[in-house]
């Protein structure tokens, strides 16, 4: 290519009415302005327009080679994946403009599936993800796949665009998408590479901190020089054409080819198209699509061809997003008619642009109408550019056949004014073809989430404490007695959290030792708090959804938020949701939270580590949830089990000694099938007859109280983690297996590592002795005193990484009683 409109005898470049009025000027040689020449936007965000040759969106060009540098595109990008990383790839290309692009490099690619980013919304498609193109008129972007897992693999993702500028797009796109289908290699495509250093540098301190490969194909690479002040001198100088240039060349009153009949009607032509062939990528176009449309071409070109009565010149005009079905129908239509007939192709568009009829300026002429799709920003106005022949009458078109979706198949497309009136006076002959807009297959429609819980009708925790991602079970029996859920768990017949366990009722001794406890922690308990607190705020997210594993999570994470608003007068979010070891998280409690949140905002938060099963099993759940960040933050970390963490010391923290009365008197949660349906969230009991012994506000109020004493040990802290190795040990997991060998019990849920973890044995199960670190004091008076009530042996020991564990003996046997006439297991 030479660099000239549609004339290829011309060898004046079209971009040099504009380089000689503003000083824009391109870098990269005759291949790049043999791409592409310039014009100017009416546009706030940006002076000037790359109008690409080979695009096929402003300028009418053959669409053998609008398609075939997409081909090549795709042939290459096919090379550098190899095979076998081609085959899982999914091509991404973007509205509007580059629609026709992506679709011809997934072509390329031959066996990748195809989706392009659309603006019209379609009632009853789910909204996968979005994106912003910043410098555009319009620029929000849906993705709208039939198939929601198309994004969801693992293979490369290739993002196919027109020009890459700054790339400020393609970032925006992989951040929002990478949220939900993460993978680790994105390749970019364009036509014309005009990043600057900077936005290079940009792009690969992106992918460093993505931890993800990003490559980049273009036809050719430069860049746009632009002086200071282009912005301002380009809106003046649109203002001033736009002042005397009529927005579109008028119609001859008789122009030749009419004869007396005035401007020609449409006629209408059936194509044929194929049942259920998708009219384009807005909800995906497979292979397999691919392959039906290529049957059918010659066949819908056959239709075209009589209508047009020996046309020398023909143009195929597209319509906004729809740019592959109309380009491959010209390609068909060129290859039918042969030698007899020169066809040309290009669609409609919504970006505004100046139209300046000179041979140095890429956009001569411009055609004006309605927009005639109801688009959902609202009725605006739509250009077809370099359509009308302007000043040359070489460039009028003989015959056009206007490509529309029946979506935009309606009374404006046919109005006086709308386009092909517009249309009609620039041509002998008008056809329209319409192609039906594929509406994707009726998807069920998606179960409505419940609401959370909140107190005081549900917990003691005022209402903007904590939402319950939970139902109400207070009305449902499922209380039993220690021995016989122990029995019934160990020997297979029920899992745990099926049923709950008696609510212990601490004697007064016990509540005294819990007060004592409180007050001489309280500090320490305040200073994890506030580093737990501000390593999530610093590493993760600046204004995070706290959500807590129900129930040890739900104090911490109410500390949290509190910490939070106190220091930095932020209100974070905070939920509290179940999660059952061996059956996993509450998935429609993620649900709702992907509904109402960003998945990457969230925290997921517990009290303190044992051996680090829930960590695991938070890690499996989330891996059919992508989007959310399996690490969890907690308030002790004995373990060694994550990497954000108040403490990684075993000590006493209050909240353990107790169940629901220091939890907003909330029970453990259930999951049962018979209760909780597929719709529900898991179920939790609100002990409201236990109010008069509820501490769960003393708890918080005595952590708060000491947060201003502690801030400055809180920042010296956090400064140390920040350069400290916190990766996860598993320290306390090789403790436990050790354990497990040692007292013969071989099932590492039997071993109860950690003050927290003990005192849910003592609680909640049926204990057979507690493993107490030689020389531990009075981080376990607590546990001491509540294995003296149930007559449970304490023995001290070495070398012990934990404060203390707790072992539950699987020879289970019924009958032995402890002091205070609870079950105890004999062997």
């Amino acid at each position: 290519m030479n660099g000239t409109t549609e004339e290829t005898e011309r060898v004046v470049w079209t971009g040099e009415w504009v380089a000689g009025r503003l000083g824009v000027s391109l870098s990269g040689g005759d291949e790049l302005t043999g791409l592409l020449g310039l014009a100017l936007r009416r546009n706030p965000k940006r002076a000037h327009l790359l109008v690409s040759n080979v695009l096929g969106k402003h300028v009418p060009q053959r669409p053998d080679a609008v398609h075939g540098a997409g081909l090549g595109l795709g042939r290459r990008v096919r090379t550098l994946l190899g095979d076998e990383a081609a085959a899982r790839a999914v091509v991404l290309g973007y509205a509007e403009t580059a629609t026709g692009l992506g679709h011809s490099v997934a072509d390329g690619l031959a066996l990748a599936p195809y989706l392009h980013s659309t603006r019209r919304p379609v009632e009853g498609v789910a909204h996968q993800a979005g994106f912003e193109e910043e410098h555009s008129h319009a620029t929000s972007h849906l993705l709208l796949p039939e198939d929601p897992e198309l994004l969801a693999g693992d293979g490369p993702l290739v993002l196919v665009d027109d020009e890459f500028s700054t790339g400020r797009t393609v970032l925006n796109t992989i951040s929002a998408l990478h949220t939900r289908f993460p993978r680790d290699h994105y390749v970019v495509v364009a036509l014309v590479d005009m990043r600057s250093d900077a936005d290079r540098g940009r792009l690969a301190e992106f992918a460093a901190e993505l931890g993800a490969r990003v490559d980049l194909v273009a036809l050719a690479a430069g860049g746009v020089r632009l002086p200071e002040d282009v912005l301002a001198r380009g809106q003046a100088l649109v203002a001033e054409h736009e002042g005397r240039t009529p927005p579109a060349p008028a119609a001859p009153q008789s122009p030749p080819g009419y004869g007396d009949g005035g401007p020609p009607d449409a006629v209408r032509v059936d194509l044929g198209w194929p049942a259920g062939l998708p009219d384009g990528g807005r909800h995906g176009f497979t292979p397999a699509h691919r392959a039906r449309l290529d049957a059918a071409l010659p066949g819908l070109a056959a239709r075209l061809a009589p209508h047009l009565d020996g046309a020398r010149r023909v143009l195929v005009l597209g319509n906004e997003e729809l740019m592959y079905a109309p380009l491959r129908l010209a390609g068909a239509l060129d290859a039918h008619l042969g030698a007899d007939a020169e066809v040309r192709f290009s669609t409609t568009t919504r970006s505004p642009v100046l139209a300046v009829d000179d041979p140095g300026y890429a956009i001569r002429t411009r055609l004006s109408f309605p927009a005639h799709d109801r688009p959902a920003d609202g009725p605006g106005a739509r250009y077809a550019y370099n359509v009308a022949a302007g000043s040359d009458p070489a460039r009028r078109f003989d015959a056009v056949v206007a490509v529309v979706d029946s979506h935009g198949d309606r009374p404006e497309l046919h109005a006086p004014g709308g386009l092909l009136d517009r249309l009609a006076g620039h041509t002998d002959r008008l056809l329209l073809a319409v192609i039906p807009s594929y509406v994707p297959r009726p998807q069920a429609a998606p179960m409505p989430l419940p609401e959370p819980l909140r107190g005081p009708a549900f917990s003691s925790y005022d209402a903007d404490e904590v939402g319950w991602l939970l139902q109400d079970l207070s009305d449902v029996t499922l209380e039993a007695p220690t021995e016989e859920r122990e029995e019934a768990i160990q020997r297979g017949g029920a899992h745990y959290a099926e049923s709950l366990p008696v609510e212990y009722q601490p004697s007064e001794r016990y509540q005294a030792l819990f007060h004592s406890a409180l007050q001489s922690s309280a500090r320490r308990i305040a200073r994890a708090v506030g580093t737990v607190t501000e390593t999530v705020l610093a590493e993760r997210s600046p204004r995070p959804v706290l959500v807590s594993l129900a129930r040890a999570g739900t104090p911490v994470g109410v500390l949290m938020r509190r910490w939070a608003r106190h220091t930095h007068g932020l209100d974070l979010p905070h939920y509290a949701v179940s999660i059952v070891r061996g059956r996993g998280i509450d998935t429609t409690a993620l649900r709702w939270l992907a509904a109402h949140h960003d998945p990457a905002d969230v925290v997921f938060v517990d009290g303190w580590t044992g051996k680090g099963a829930i960590t695991r099993e938070l890690a499996r759940a989330l891996a059919d949830f992508p989007g959310f960040d399996p690490r969890i933050a907690v308030l002790a970390d004995p373990g060694g089990c994550v990497e954000t963490y108040g403490t990684r010391d075993d000590f006493l923290i209050p909240s353990a000694c107790l169940n629901s009365t220091v939890s907003g008197l909330i029970s453990r949660t259930v999951l049962r099938d018979d209760l909780v349906g597929p719709g529900d969230f898991h179920g939790a009991k609100f002990y409201r007859e236990l109010a008069g012994a509820d501490v769960s506000r003393a708890f918080l109020d005595a952590v708060g109280a000491c947060f201003d004493e502690v801030a400055e040990d809180v920042t010296a802290e956090v400064k140390e983690l920040a350069g400290a190795d916190r990766a996860p040990t598993w320290e306390g997991w090789a403790a436990v297996e050790r354990i497990s060998e040692e007292y013969g019990i071989h099932d590492v849920n039997l071993v109860k590592p950690g003050v927290g973890e003990t005192t849910r044995v003592l609680l909640r199960r049926v204990p057979w002795k507690i493993l107490a670190r030689r020389g531990a004091g009075t981080d376990l008076d607590h546990v001491r005193l509540l294995a003296e009530q149930r007559g449970v042996p304490v023995e001290e020991v070495d070398e012990l990484p934990y404060t203390c564990v707790g072992l539950i003996h699987p020879r289970f046997t019924r009958g032995a009683t402890g002091a205070d006439g609870k079950a105890v297991v004999s062997s």
